[in-house]
């Protein structure tokens, strides 16, 4: 998984260009974006992590590269129960 932290994504609009920034660099990703805690989680096979950032700063975003240890801890500490 490759994820960015985008704190200026900050409404509906924004996820929609992000969205259309991520399939114009492989249309067959996955993706999660989380609108309230600002991730963009993107599960490709092909992609480089570097072409999927300049794509979302393209887009007009400041992506920063996360690691898949903190997305996933910063996930359980959000949750009512810690689990």
């Amino acid at each position: 998984m490759i994820a960015f932290e985008v704190k200026d994504m900050t409404c509906g609009h924004c996820v929609s260009a992000i969205t259309k920034a991520l399939k114009s660099v492989d249309n067959h990703a996955g993706f999660t974006i989380d609108q309230a805690r600002h991730l963009v989680m993107i599960e490709s096979a092909d992609a480089d992590p570097k072409e999927l950032r300049d794509a979302i700063a393209d887009a007009g975003y400041s992506p920063v590269r996360v690691e898949e240890g903190t997305v996933k801890a910063s996930a359980q500490a959000n949750t009512c129960c810690g689990h």
